[in-house]
């Protein structure tokens, strides 16, 4: 199913040897729908999937993660929570029960009126307490206290509000007794359950001025119970995480906040268990206040959110929310690694194309690692883009890769943009592949970019609606209708966002909104049950946006404009005037005010001026740093002259400190103004005298100080500051921490007292108190880490709530309503698209020599190096880091073929400057076989320089060489922790969703029609929760795919996977699909509904799923149930994951049962084959209707065709192959008519074509070659040649596997040239008997001559006529000379029989026919001789029967064949002859030449048969011509028709029985060898070798084959591969070439299979797989003449 079994219990699968494990029920609820829901508690186990014991269980306890579950998914996950009744067993309610039985009711009594005694006698002595030394007495009272606050059932006198007055006043104390025994007392109060705890820790923050009582200590006291109380709550590590520097006001700010949130939840949690909504009406008082708790939660959290983000500093680094923009777009669907999505409309990059076979540089570790990549992978020729500026080449310019080699820098590409060849580095190329393998992107990013802009006038339509070309790409998931009225107000989460800055106003101000919001929504009275569900129109919130910035304060104001309500409905979205104008005159009198307001202080600053005299002076440098900071720059000036003038300016100065605290940019700028270069003295001076005068105002505490003390410690640590800048700076630090202690502990996080040490070292310890502040820094190293341990677990508890809320929102379909939620999101996915570059750690790196080789180390290319020159042990090099950078990773990049130049011993040392490198980090010993060497991990401290050194070389070496450098800085965003908890959570949710609903559908097959309708709600939910709260494409991308992971795959599995009637619950539904599809047509009837849902389900599934890297194409191993042929291997190709091998071999099983019961039932039908191209044309429709034109789909429908067919026994399978070989004649042959006949003929041959593909690799191929062969050998004798053969063939060439049809083609196309080659013989023949004849001549005209030498000479002419009268036949022939063309055709490739070879010219064919085959023979002996070479045996031409010719008689061409040309010619020379002389003079069988002479006598015929007395068989005439009645004009077909053949004669029976004796003598041979087994090659010889001998088995069985006792190694190869299917024969694992015997097989004797039907005979044990059919005969050449009655042609 979906996760694994173990224990009874599923394991669910979150990641790498992370698996979750349902442990603990932890309470119940009832849910929104009113049905009960219960937490149960996952534990994460951290182990292997066999693993025992019970000690990584208690680790593992921790860390957990909290999940609502229904009953259906109980039932399906959690068995060990179902009682014996199925149903699930509620938690238990006997925690306590052990200790309440325990105690008897008196004795409980007893104990609580103690506790109030003792709770009475600490506050009367607290009252009596004088001095700072408690008295022993209060001491003893509280330790008493904290005895009986360990005793469980006594919780609930504690409670008492008295309680929290006592534990008040001695954590005031001033005493450290005290404090830690109120510690030791909430402690023991906190320990029995969570609720307790928070309950008690939210009291205590929330009592009234509790700040005030709280001094430091105290305040730490109390955070560090919270701390340890917070501790294995949320166990989330930010580790490689700079957090920043809190201040522990702000840090027990944030503390009460989220303690108020965490008790609200718990109430919402309680509020949903209490018994009186144990049923499925929900009161209405309860409905109503739990809204009023979930809205007081959601304020709450937002609340928090809003502290943590400006805790955090998130305002201030990141950009406005405005700029920000993410086109809408399917986040299961993968995009491009370099589409610039995320960006702005205004810095879209320009339009790029990419190849998606090739990985991003993006997708690796380090640079040295794609550089290794891209010199594996590049090959010449390939086009590539530039990822870096180089010199003259731009980033982003394309060129064709030409070579590389050794050098610096090794790539040579010929770029577009310059017209030439430049050489640039691995790590600088992406590569796009050949043109080919580029994909053109501009078009997709232009509409992108339109779509982010908004340059296109219309409103363009979201990815959920696409073209019907592409409805396939994307989820096929449609968005709900959008309500008009819903549309015509605010939504709940944007009016609570809008509702959180209305309950910030002051309490005049929020009723008078309150008041306004009454009288325009019918007058209804508000209380907080009424806002909640409160339905604002978007005019009222329009209007109110206009309002409350002018109520709000500057901080609030920020979030307000940063809002996502604000950006939606603010004044930029304004349009026409305001139904309200009532706010808009508020705001008019808000700015009359402020308009009067602004004379009054120019005039001010008027009188100001006139007091001073004008002087005209330089600027200083403060007044240098105000004109940077804008207008509000100017409150710097008047602080400083505020400052600076004598007398009272207390008064003064509390103004300005308090539009610092609104507006603190000017004071953060002053202070960051320390970290500038030394020579800014004067600055640093007087930026420092005004901070040390502004410690000294209580306002000016509260200032955001931690946010620049950076900047101080930079200054601080620069060993270049003046002394005297030095002494001001430890003065200001030391009395700011002196005022607040929290800055020293922020000082101490910063490492200020190594700083200071180092300073006191430099100064020879003469700086004023610099020891006092290094003392008081070093005793807030707990406070430190304790300030650490906070900020981390408020954190992670934080996103735990989000993920909770986001599990809420999947669970309940309900909006997220928290304000800021989007923000908070936003922040900790910020910098998922942002990588840290590795030179972006450092600033520089310099060496000990060669320097002007040290940009070797950070080129990316192992090829080059860096090589020292000096002194063993003297090299170095030398890092400047960045200001900040906590080294992640130092690795260090050698190579063994250095040999002695290769470091043995490696010494990294750090310090703040060069002079100063005493501390030594680390000591690596590197070994010979080493690659890379990580020298640093994970440093928790800043070193602004490191130093690498090289202290010994391998073998002794001096010099060295490095070949490369890696510097990887810290994890600068929280993106990857908070993916790993929203995958984790994501993951388990879905899962055990998938799981339960596996279980329904397994349960009753007919639920799988719902499926579509629940994955298409879930889908759009994830869609529209991206789109309204993840920021950028990788973060949406990400969960995308992990729901697609988590929910589609293990459901595909679920549903693919066979019962155990072997039927899927896929597989039946796409079975019901098929057989009402023709019922379907109709749209009112209940078949169309079932096939939409039908099909709507499949068109979901097909979805492709997102994967980021295409993984590389591997040989797919054969399954064992797979025979000869598999086209799983096809089908899985390139496929992201197993989703689509699921769904294709489910759909590849219904074909084969789909096919297998055509088969089955009308294989013997006469029009079987048109019937079959008919069903197969339904199957591939439906196939289109259900997944679409996927190429996978179309193989495995053919695969399932495969299937069916291998099923077929021996004889059965030979009958289906000769009944498509039959109609491909037919219909090849019907398409010669021409006209609208013929094309019809063509279209079915189309169709016939496209379902005979599937026989390509089976072996039913081989008897289909085997009748297609012998059906093409009669069309293209008979016929003639067509341009249809070689198209055909062409089309289903490879259903050939000898390729003897293709053989037949090129052997016509040879003799067509031999035929030429021939016509150039004769014509040199005749010039040469020409010339003869002209010396014939001359000689007589000569004289007389010796009568001797004359006879001679005449008798030897006359001796080499007779020699050449044969070949000279008709070379003087004064008729009409025929054209003869010769077909030389090999018996390798052509059928032949023993009729053919018959033909004697010499007796059968007249003199001018006789000489032009004899001159023929005498050029092909000719053309087969080769002078030179050893003689051997030579090809010898036979002529026969076969062929065809023209005649002419009378107005009439007669096509016929060789022995009706020859029947016909003799009637030439005579009236009549008769069919016995014929037989005797041809030779020929009867059955042949009365199957020629039928054509003859027929209607259309030139001949008449005659019975006659004395002659047998009949005479046959030429017909008279005033008696005939055939047509006297045009072409006339007299060839005899042809015969096809029948599967079950004695040939077909034969090869049946040669492949059953084949394979008993390749099991017989493999049971000899034993395990050992045979090569494969070995094993062909063997049985070749058995089956020649004749020993088993005997020479006489295999004589009686006939055609079947000959074998070839194709045979024997078919025989073993389907030995191989059927599990009789095994290949080895690490051999596969290896064959050996696998398991006993009875082989039956070889015998036949009876076509009937009703036959009920044995079946051959095993069925035939593969079988090469090869004919046999003499060598022949076949001769054709054409010859009328009068005139051959």
């Amino acid at each position: 199913m979906v996760g694994e079994l173990r224990y009874r219990e599923f394991r669910v699968p979150l990641g790498p040897g992370l698996h979750a494990y349902p442990d603990e029920l932890i309470r119940q609820r009832v849910g929104h729908d009113g049905h009960p829901e219960y937490q149960i508690r996952w534990l994460i186990l951290r182990r292997g999937d066999d693993g025992d014991g019970d000690s990584n269980q208690v680790d593992c306890k921790a860390e957990h993660i909290l999940l609502w579950m229904s009953n259906d998914e109980i039932y399906a996950n959690c068995h060990k929570m179902l009682g014996e009744d199925g149903q699930v067993i509620g938690p238990s309610s006997q925690e306590s029960s052990g200790e309440t039985g325990a105690l008897d009711k008196s004795v409980l009594g007893e104990m609580e009126t103690d506790v109030k005694t003792l709770i009475q006698r600490a506050l009367r002595q607290l009252e009596e307490y004088v001095g700072t030394i408690p008295p022993a007495p209060l001491l003893h009272t509280v330790h008493v206290l904290s005895a009986y606050a360990s005793i469980e059932p006594l919780t609930g006198i504690f409670k008492d509000p008295r309680v929290l007055d006592l534990l008040m006043q001695m954590l005031s104390s001033p005493d450290y007794q005290m404090r830690w025994s109120a510690g030791r007392m909430i402690q023991a109060l906190s320990s029995h359950d969570a609720g307790t705890r928070t309950q008690i820790l939210l009291s205590l923050s929330q009592q009234e001025a509790i700040e005030k009582h709280l001094d430091f200590d105290s305040r730490c006291a109390l955070l560090a119970l919270f701390a340890q109380a917070t501790l294995s709550e949320h166990p989330l590590s930010f580790e490689g995480i700079q957090l920043p520097q809190v201040p522990g006001r702000l840090l027990f700010s944030l503390v009460k906040g989220y303690l108020h949130v965490t008790a609200l939840l718990e109430q919402l949690n309680n509020s949903a268990a209490e018994p009186r909504v144990q049923s499925n009406s929900i009161p209405e008082e309860f409905s109503g206040e739990r809204s009023r708790l979930e809205l007081e939660f959601s304020m709450a959290m937002g609340s928090l959110i809003s502290e943590l983000v400006q805790a955090m500093r998130w305002d201030r680094a990141s950009s406005p929310q405005g700029t920000w923009t993410r086109p809408t777009s399917s986040i299961f669907q993968p995009h491009p690694a370099d589409a610039d999505l995320g960006l702005p409309a205004d810095q879209a990059q320009p339009a790029l194309r990419r190849s998606r076979r090739f990985r991003p540089r993006t997708e690796f570790a380090s640079g040295n690692t794609y550089a290794l990549y891209v010199r594996d992978t590049l090959q010449p020729g390939m086009r590539v883009r530039m990822l870096d500026d180089y010199e003259e080449i731009s980033a982003g310019d394309e060129g064709e890769f030409q070579q590389s080699n050794n050098g610096v820098p090794p790539v040579q590409v010929l770029w577009e943009s310059t017209g030439r060849t430049y050489w640039v580095h691995w790590h600088m190329l992406e590569i796009l592949g050949f043109e080919e393998d580029a994909e053109d992107m501009v078009e997709a990013d232009a509409y992108q970019g339109a779509v982010v802009s908004g340059a296109l006038g219309v409103a363009l339509p979201l990815w959920r609606w696409k073209p019907m070309t592409e409805l396939y790409a994307v989820p096929y998931a449609q968005p709900e209708d959008e309500d008009a009225e819903e549309s015509e107000h605010l939504t709940q989460a944007e009016w609570w966002e809008l509702l959180f800055f209305i309950k910030k106003l002051d309490v005049s101000e929020h009723q008078e909104v309150l008041q306004i919001l009454q009288e325009n929504l019918d007058g209804e009275i508000l209380d907080d049950e009424l806002l909640a569900e409160l339905g604002v129109p978007i005019e009222l919130a329009q209007d109110l946006l206009l309002a409350l910035p002018q109520r709000l304060d500057d901080s609030s104001l920020r979030e307000l404009l940063n809002s996502r309500v604000y950006r939606k409905y603010g004044p930029e979205a304004l349009a026409g005037q305001p139904a309200y104008p009532i706010f808009l005159e508020a705001q008019q009198d808000a700015s009359v005010l402020e308009t009067q307001a602004q004379p009054q202080n120019s005039n001010d600053g008027a009188r100001a001026e006139a007091k001073e005299p004008k002087t005209e002076c330089p600027d200083t440098p403060l007044q240098q740093l105000v004109e940077g900071c804008g207008p509000s720059g100017k409150v710097l000036l008047d602080l400083e002259r505020i400052l600076s003038s004598e007398g009272a300016w207390e008064c003064q100065a509390k103004p300005l400190l308090l539009q610092l605290q609104r507006q603190p940019q000017p004071f953060l700028r002053l202070m960051q103004s320390l970290s500038t270069p030394a020579s800014n003295r004067a600055l640093h001076l007087a930026a420092l005298r005004i901070l040390t005068q502004l410690v000294d105002f209580p306002e000016a505490l509260l200032l955001p100080w931690h946010e620049a003390m950076d900047a101080c410690m930079a200054c601080l640590r620069s060993p270049n500051t003046d002394r005297e800048v030095l002494q001001e700076l430890i003065s200001f630090l030391y009395r700011l921490s002196s005022a607040s202690r929290d800055y020293a502990v922020v000082l101490n996080q910063l490492g200020a007292r190594d700083a200071i040490s180092k300073a006191l070292e430099k100064h020879l310890g003469k700086l004023e108190l610099a020891q006092e502040l290094r003392d008081m820094v070093f005793k807030c190293e707990k406070h430190a880490h304790l300030y650490r341990k906070l900020i981390t677990n408020i954190l992670g508890g934080c996103i735990q709530m989000a993920l909770g809320q986001i599990e809420d929102h999947r669970r309940t379909h309900r909006a997220i309503n928290i304000p800021f939620f989007d923000v908070f999101l936003r922040h900790l996915c910020q910098g998922s698209s942002v990588e840290m570059q590795e030179d972006k750690c450092w600033e520089k790196i310099e060496v000990s020599s060669n320097q002007q080789q040290v940009n070797r180390l950070t080129d990316r290319n192992p090829k080059t190096y860096w090589e020292s020159n000096g002194s063993a042990g003297s090299h170095a090099i030398t890092l400047y880091m960045c200001q900040g950078i906590l080294v992640r990773q130092l690795t260090l990049l050698v190579a063994t073929e250095d040999s002695s130049y290769m470091p043995a011993r490696v010494v990294v040392v750090g310090g703040d400057s060069t002079n100063s490198l005493n501390t030594e980090l680390t000591s690596v010993n590197v070994m010979p076989s080493a690659s890379r060497v990580v020298l640093l991990e994970n440093l928790n401290r800043f070193w602004p320089v490191i130093q690498i050194r090289i202290k010994r070389c391998q073998q002794g070496g001096i010099d060295t060489r490095i070949r490369g450098l890696e510097v990887l800085g810290p994890k600068t965003t929280f993106w990857p922790v908070f993916r790993e908890q929203l995958c984790r959570h994501t993951r388990l949710f879905y899962m055990v969703r998938a799981q339960a609903w596996s279980q329904e559908i397994a349960e009753d097959h007919r639920s799988l029609l719902h499926l579509s309708s629940r994955l298409n709600g879930v889908l759009r939910q994830e869609q529209n929760f991206a789109d309204n709260f993840l920021p950028d494409e990788e973060a949406a991308q990400a969960l995308g795919k992990t729901c697609w992971e988590a929910l589609v795959s293990p459901l595909v599995q679920s549903i693919t996977s066979s019962d155990e009637d072997g039927i899927s619950p896929l597989g039946w539904l796409l079975d019901q699909y098929l057989e009402c599809r023709e019922a379907a047509h109709n749209p009112q009837s209940r078949a169309a509904t079932f096939s939409s849902r039908v099909r709507r389900l499949t068109h979901l599934l097909v979805h492709v799923e997102p994967c980021e890297v295409s993984p590389p194409v591997v040989s797919i191993p054969r399954p064992s149930e797979s025979r000869s042929h598999d086209w799983s291997s096809l089908i899985t190709r390139g496929l992201p994951s197993s989703i689509m091998r699921n769904l294709t071999r489910c759909w590849r099983v219904v074909v084969e049962e789909q096919v297998n019961k055509f088969l089955t039932a009308h294989w013997q039908d006469d029009d079987f084959v048109p019937r079959y191209c008919e069903h197969f044309d339904k199957l591939q429709k439906s196939s289109s209707e259900l997944f679409g034109p996927r190429a996978a789909f179309l193989l495995a429908l053919q695969n399932g065709c495969a299937g069916a067919l291998l099923r077929l026994p021996f004889l059965r399978a030979a009958h289906v192959s000769e009944q498509f070989a039959r109609h491909i004649d037919q219909r090849i042959q019907g398409s010669r008519i021409g006209g609208a006949r013929g094309m019809e003929m063509l279209a079915q041959l189309q169709r016939c074509l496209e379902t005979v593909l599937v026989f390509s690799g089976l072996e039913i191929a081989t008897t289909f070659e085997h009748y297609y062969q012998l059906y093409m050998a009669d069309r293209l004798l008979g016929l003639g040649p067509s341009w249809l053969e070689g198209a055909v063939l062409e089309q289903i060439g490879p259903c050939f596997p000898n390729r003897l049809p293709q053989h037949m083609l090129q052997s016509l196309s040879t003799a067509e040239e031999l035929q030429h080659q021939f016509h150039v013989y004769q014509l040199q023949r005749l010039d040469q008997e020409l010339l003869k004849l002209d010396d014939t001549e001359k000689k007589i005209q000569v004289g007389h001559e010796t009568r001797g030498q004359e006879n001679k000479r005449e008798e030897a002419e006359a001796g080499a006529e007779v020699e050449e009268e044969n070949e000279n036949e008709d070379l003087y022939y004064e008729g009409a000379m025929p054209d003869v063309p010769v077909l030389v055709l090999s018996p390798r490739f052509w059928p032949t029989s023993s009729i053919s070879h018959m033909l004697n010219p010499r007796i059968c064919l007249p003199s001018y026919l006789r000489g032009t085959l004899n001159r023929y023979s005498n050029f092909y002996n000719k053309s087969q001789s080769r002078p030179g070479l050893e003689p051997g045996p030579q090809r010898r031409l036979q002529w026969t029967w076969l062929g065809r010719a023209e005649l002419q008689f009378g107005d009439q061409i007669l096509h016929v064949s060789t022995v009706q040309m020859w029947m016909l010619l003799y009637l030439n020379d005579l009236k009549v002859i008769s069919v016995e002389t014929l037989l005797q003079l041809s030779g020929l069988p009867a059955d042949v030449l009365h199957s020629a002479i039928g054509p003859l006598t027929s209607s259309r015929g030139p001949l008449d048969l005659e019975e006659q007395k004395d002659a047998p068989g009949g005479v046959l005439k030429i017909r008279d011509d005033s008696e005939e009645t055939r047509p006297r004009r045009g072409n006339v077909w007299l060839i005899p028709p042809k015969t096809y053949l029948k599967a079950e004669d004695e040939e077909g029976r034969n090869l049946e029985k040669r492949r059953n004796l084949l394979n008993c003598i390749i099991v017989r041979i493999l049971k000899a060898h034993g395990d050992e087994g045979l090569h494969i090659d070995q094993l062909v010889c063997l049985v070749l070798e058995a089956w020649q001998k004749g020993l088993c088995p005997s020479r006489e069985l295999i004589d009686s084959l006939g055609q079947g006792s000959v074998c070839s190694s194709t045979d024997v190869l078919s025989c073993i591969l389907h030995l191989l299917g059927k599990g009789t024969v095994r290949r080895h694992d690490d051999r596969p070439q290896v064959l050996s015997y696998a398991v006993p097989v009875t082989v039956m004797e070889p015998h036949t299979e009876s076509l009937n039907p009703g036959s009920l005979g044995p079946n051959p044990p095993l069925t035939f797989h593969t079988l090469q059919i090869r004919s046999r005969g003499v060598p022949y050449a076949t001769g054709t003449g054409t010859q009328t009655f009068s005139t051959f042609r």
